[in-house]
């Protein structure tokens, strides 16, 4: 792919909702201003995330949920990178390097590296078996651990939680819901409609344990590569449950990490301010990642304003204000 030597260059780290539509508000106003450099850490063009639950539960494919393919990436002359971690911003020199040591030089960065499943600090979480719901990679992991075995444990009692709970069970799954709160969806619902949802729910085959904290996740015993698969959760309160899949649907943390070790000021998620500039001038950042005036955002339409805030100053329009 030619690059024109006069353009600046912009590279976006991340390739989720957030980065690639400021990237398409940008093509919209400032078609010719870059030469544009996306990483995605992994093996798929930009999807809607909102969509897993769907395809989890049988009712739409992965590639129903791509919102940009690889052939837009080109259209656009957009170099897609994907499988592709970065781990280092040197911002002396204006160059990010990817995990196997990839680089790419920027003039403006932007840092849409979004946020990740909080897991719970608990004895077993790294077993096999325990995973968050977040990507398509998680979602695969599900449907084939369906086929397979037989009981699934959500931990979290909210919408995702709920979501993932009731495609296991259409895949196939025992499933169990295990829920701090005293009811379900408690952020959303009162109490009355809190229990009206779980007699729904429980009316559909899901089993739901309230009130509960978990306390440690048990492995089996190693298989020969030395790897055990989660086999049992027990309660605080000294309950045990059989669980081959263990999914943590208990919110998500501002993923940060690489802008703290570049230097960028963080606290709680990359602070930006009102046209969502880091403290480094050339640096922008978008989406979950994001700490604006305190405030982390895990929904999708205070991330698309965000968005096209970003792209009017990335074009050197310099109008939004978030």
């Amino acid at each position: 792919m030619q690059k024109t030597p006069s353009k600046m260059k912009l590279v976006v780290v991340g390739n989720g909702m957030a980065g690639m539509r400021t990237v398409e508000e940008l093509l919209k106003i400032a078609p010719e201003l870059y030469d544009i450099t996306v990483f995605g850490d992994e093996p798929y063009p930009n999807y809607n995330r909102i969509m897993l639950s769907p395809v989890l539960a049988n009712e739409q494919t992965v590639d129903d949920i791509i919102l940009n393919t690889r052939e837009w990436y080109a259209e656009h002359n957009i170099t897609l990178y994907t499988n592709a971690r970065i781990n280092k911003i040197d911002r002396k020199n204006r160059v990010v390097y990817t995990e196997d040591g990839t680089s790419a030089e920027y003039d403006r960065l932007l840092l849409a590296t979004g946020s990740k499943p909080f897991m719970l600090p608990i004895p077993g979480k790294d077993l096999e078996g325990v995973i968050g719901y977040r990507d398509i990679k998680d979602t695969n992991e599900m449907i084939a651990t369906a086929k397979t075995h037989k009981h699934a444990v959500v931990i979290g009692g909210g919408l995702l939680g709920l979501e993932a709970a009731n495609g296991l069970k259409i895949q196939g799954m025992e499933v169990t819901v295990v829920h701090k709160n005293e009811w379900l969806l408690e952020k959303q619902l009162d109490k009355t409609a809190g229990k009206m949802l779980q007699k729904n729910l429980e009316a559909k085959g899901l089993n739901f344990l309230l009130q509960k904290n978990t306390e440690l996740l048990i492995g089996d015993t190693p298989d020969a590569n030395g790897k055990c698969r989660v086999k049992t959760a027990r309660f605080t309160d000294g309950l045990e449950i059989a669980a081959d899949l263990v999914v943590m649907a208990i919110g998500i943390r501002p993923n940060f990490a690489l802008a703290e070790s570049a230097g960028i000021y963080c606290n709680k998620g990359i602070v930006v301010n009102d046209t969502m500039q880091t403290y480094d001038p050339r640096i922008y950042a978008v989406g979950e990642c994001v700490a604006h005036r305190g405030i982390s955002y895990g929904l999708v339409a205070p991330l698309f304003e965000m968005a096209k805030v970003c792209a009017t100053h990335l074009a050197n329009f310099g109008i939004g204000i978030y």
